[in-house]
């Protein structure tokens, strides 16, 4: 922008200076011609009276002398003598003997003009005053040069200021653009100081009132979250009581098992929805960053938790964990979310009694983690990874759970044919320490 405010300011400026210098040279020609000429033509004039009193060649040659230069003034006799030398054509000299007339004439070396004398006895004599050509122009190429300098300071000053205001439109607009990117990406507390033209001043300060809008909503759906979370807490008392008649069976130690954890899990919920999103990203970001948890460990417990499930619903399920240590710059919580998330799936979308698998792989840098399923399998499997788009009807937040997961962790999602019949979801993992760990689990 700052390129094309000046090019303009260029281009503008030079165009009127141009407007402005070409006539007003000509005219500084011009007048520096005409103040020559009209300076000869005095001087001839003042010869004529001379003449009119005497044509003696010496008295001649004196006052040509005393009105200037013996060079440029000289004197054509009655008798055809001169007194200098003579510049202009004898053709000129002629005519103006014949015709008595005054003539101008431009010649190689100059500007020559002829003013003819009528003496007593009709005779003539003819005063010639020569303007060299040096005279002509003196002075123009001074007058032009203060010209164009002038005429350079103004379109340079022209440019320098169309710069300095782009510079200031410039910085705004990446000012705006900066805060933009960071908003973008997260940082809500970023706000811009409006600057620049009125226009980007109000841009700056709707993009201010945008971003605390955005705070403001996401501080209102948080809010609605934790609410929501915090009204499940009725069925959960229920569940308790439910669980303390049931007496102390397995079944009853079962349902006050899940329900511990789901109390556990309303408590994150809350406890994070209330928290401000920046303290929030901090506390996620270090807490990912400081520990990292084994995926064959995450995967063998929380395929324990399932399996008392898949016996009672008849699914036969088949695990396969490498021996080799799988660390994951993850949080527990949220690998086992992912786990949960992978196996709830295929107990929701498929009928009791069908089997599935569940491995666990390390490859060079990648983790890979699988679950395989004999069901109908996924026909959009697009569909199926987008955000609240349903596919059996769901929610569809369970693969998107999972998505994340994996694009927070450097992996990625993926969702084929099973060589059991139905669905494969793989989900892959960068290991926390790629070159190293290799160790059995103990």
């Amino acid at each position: 922008m700052r390129r094309a405010l000046a090019g303009i300011a260029l281009a503008v400026t030079s165009m009127v200076a141009l407007s402005f210098l070409i006539p007003l040279a000509l005219l500084v020609r011009e007048q520096a011609r005409d103040r020559a000429t009209t300076a000869a033509e005095q001087r001839a004039s003042a010869l004529s009276p001379v003449l009119a009193l005497t044509t003696r060649r010496a008295d001649v040659q004196q006052a040509a002398a005393e009105l200037g230069s013996s060079d440029q003034l000289v004197v054509r006799l009655p008798d055809g003598g001169f007194v200098g030398t003579p510049r202009a054509p004898r053709e000129a000299l002629d005519r103006a003997v014949r015709g008595r007339e005054t003539l101008a004439v431009d010649t190689a070396g100059g500007w020559v003009y002829l003013q003819p004398v009528v003496l007593q006895g009709d005779r003539v004599a003819v005063v010639e005053a020569f303007v060299p050509a040096a005279d002509l122009t003196r002075g123009v190429a001074a007058s032009w040069g203060v010209m164009a300098l002038l005429a350079l300071g103004l379109v340079g000053g022209s440019v320098l200021v169309a710069d300095r205001l782009g510079a200031r439109v410039v910085r705004s607009s990446r000012s705006l653009k900066r805060a933009s990117l960071a908003l973008g990406s997260g940082d809500l507390d970023v706000r811009v100081e409006p600057d620049g033209p009125p226009e980007l001043q109000e841009a700056g300060a709707a993009f201010n009132t945008m971003a605390d809008r955005v705070l403001d909503l996401l501080a209102v759906e948080r809010e609605l979250v934790a609410d929501l979370s915090h009204r499940l807490r009725t069925p959960l008392t229920a569940l308790y009581l439910e669980a303390d008649r049931m007496g102390s069976t397995p079944s009853a130690r079962r349902v006050a098992e899940a329900a511990v954890q789901l109390e556990s899990e309303l408590d994150s919920i809350i406890a994070a929805a209330r928290t401000p999103l920046a303290s929030a990203r901090s506390a996620r970001a270090a807490a990912g960053a400081a520990k990292a948890c084994d995926v064959a460990e995450v995967v063998a417990m929380r395929l324990d938790f399932w399996s008392v499930l898949a016996a009672k619903q008849g699914r036969p399920y088949e695990r396969s964990l490498t021996p080799r240590l799988v660390p994951v710059a993850f949080p527990e919580d949220d690998l086992a979310a992912v786990v949960d998330a992978l196996i709830g799936n295929v107990f929701r979308h498929t009928p009791e009694g069908t089997a599935f698998a569940v491995r666990v792989e390390r490859a060079d840098r990648h983790v890979l983690l699988t679950v395989d399923d004999a069901g109908p399998g996924v026909a959009d499997p697009d569909a199926a990874l987008t955000r609240g788009v349903s596919v059996g009807g769901s929610t569809g937040l369970g693969l998107d759970i999972v998505a994340r997961a994996a694009g927070a962790a450097d992996g990625e999602l993926t969702i084929t044919r099973a060589p059991l019949g139905g669905a494969r979801v793989r989900v892959s993992f960068v290991l926390a320490d790629a070159g190293g760990a290799g160790g059995e689990i103990r």
